[in-house]
């Protein structure tokens, strides 16, 4: 890591130098043999100016693969900045899916620049994909795929492949089509090389093709890709006719984008798609302001059930310095299982029919951890504390109902959000401790009545 980011630096250096001494064709000789996305980071340590300039160096087939790289903002000004014979140029070169990842951030002026400098085909089909749900498997798909007729011999296919693949973005898995345009199988680049010449592709097609639908959320189409090892899948309408493909390339994005939004609820803030460096204080105050309103609200229960055992505390004042270990302890258990049970719900292991065991699983590892933090408990309370054997037998015998009550919760509550279609991700941390606490405290009271005799 260490050693590419002292490479970007020399090669930014370089990059430097020669724009100062006008050295536009070392510069170009010098990019044009890089990745693409090893050139977007270089650019993105020059200002915007820098940048642009930079840009207009490249052969538009890599400045186009750059482009696709960039982030929102960049795209925005490159696009208002050059002419509309070179957004026209780039547009040619990118593929459809990221076509339309690009003109889904921009505002309507880009918009319109865009459209205006696109063939008629290529704009009714952005046009259409611009129109499928945000979050759907229509909205991340590309038209752009091989498609092939089973009464093709393989030696026609291969043909037709080296005719028309050029601007595919895949040609790995190429998909039989009906005459009606209805996917009846799929055949690989591999076997159709690997045949006979006169073979039909019909004889070599699988039939047995798992396919996803236009309106299907991308958090379904990720898990489709990650159980069958799938490089590419089919994308098909209502009336099952082939309209596009979804790429792994794709597929990452949309895990990396399910995954910061699972980590933004775990932590009790609204989702954002925008870097945290480039959002705004307000918008992340905003962001941040909601959840912890809706759990400081929530947590006026916990003074409620203090406030009701005032007299309680009174009488044994060491009590209430051991609150804050149980409230910790109660809420760090049920967090650690609605973490589990939450990743298992997001990898398919779990169901709703499933809920009663994790609830045994769940209160039988409690049993366990909390027998061994109640011993532990007891004998640091006897040793360190000034108290005696009642309170400590209180605060522990509160402490293991507590974990186990806890493990149980947090095992339980992601599992209910599931059913109800919530995203059990809400279940997190900060709102299993929320409620933890007020049971913790009904626990504790309810042992330090019993046993101490008080009330």
């Amino acid at each position: 890591m260490e050693e590419t980011k002292i490479m970007e630096e020399t090669l930014r250096d370089t990059v430097e130098s020669l724009l100062e001494q006008k050295q536009f064709a070392k510069i170009r000789s010098l990019l044009i043999d890089m990745n693409y996305v090893d050139i977007e980071s270089v650019l993105t340590e020059f200002s915007k100016d820098e940048t642009l300039r930079i840009f207009r160096m490249l052969p538009k087939e890599t400045a186009a693969e750059v482009f696709t790289e960039m982030d929102s903002d960049l795209q925005q000004y490159i696009v208002e900045s050059i002419t509309d014979a070179e957004v026209g140029r780039i547009m040619d070169e990118l593929y459809m899916d990221d076509t339309v990842d690009f003109l889904e951030e921009m505002p309507a002026n880009v918009v319109k620049r865009v459209l205006k400098n696109t063939d008629e085909t290529t704009r009714k089909t952005i046009n259409q994909l611009l129109q499928y749900p945000d979050d759907s498997a229509g909205s991340i798909m590309t038209t752009e795929f091989v498609d092939l007729k089973k009464e093709m011999t393989v030696q026609t296919a291969i043909e037709y492949i080296r005719k028309n693949g050029v601007d595919k973005e895949t040609i790995n898995t190429c998909y039989v089509l009906s005459p009606q345009r209805k996917l009846e199988g799929v055949v690989s680049i591999r076997t159709l090389i690997l045949a006979p010449p006169d073979t039909p592709v019909s004889d070599l097609m699988d039939t047995n093709v798992k396919k996803i639908h236009t309106l299907d959320d991308q958090e379904t189409t990720a898990y489709q890709f990650r159980k069958y090892d799938l490089l590419s899948m089919p994308v098909v309408d209502k009336e099952h006719r082939l309209v596009g493909i979804i790429t792994i390339d794709d597929i990452v994005d949309v895990i990396e984008q399910e995954n910061t939004e699972d980590f933004h609820k775990m932590a009790a803030m609204t989702p954002s798609e925008d870097p945290y460096l480039k959002t705004g204080v307000f918008t992340l105050a905003k962001n941040r302001v909601i959840w912890l309103l809706v759990l400081m609200i929530s947590a006026t229960f916990t003074g409620f059930i203090i406030r009701h055992f005032e007299g309680a505390l009174s009488q044994v004042v060491a009590l209430t310095s051991y609150i804050p270990m149980l409230m910790g302890t109660g809420g760090n258990a049920g967090a650690q299982s609605s973490t589990m049970i939450i990743r298992s719900l997001s990898l398919n292991e779990l169901s709703f029919s499933d809920l009663f065991k994790v609830m045994w699983k769940e209160l039988r590892v409690g049993m366990v951890t909390a027998l061994l933090l109640g011993i532990v408990n007891f004998g640091r309370i006897m040793l360190l504390d000034n108290v005696s054997a009642a309170v400590a037998l209180t605060v522990s015998l509160s402490l293991f109902c507590v974990v186990c009550l806890a493990k149980v919760v947090g095992g339980m509550l992601p599992i209910l959000a599931d059913k109800i279609h919530l995203d059990p991700v809400i279940m997190a941390s900060p709102i299993i401790t929320t409620i933890l606490d007020a049971l913790s405290l009904i626990i504790y009271f309810q042992f330090a009545t019993s046993i101490l005799g008080i009330a």
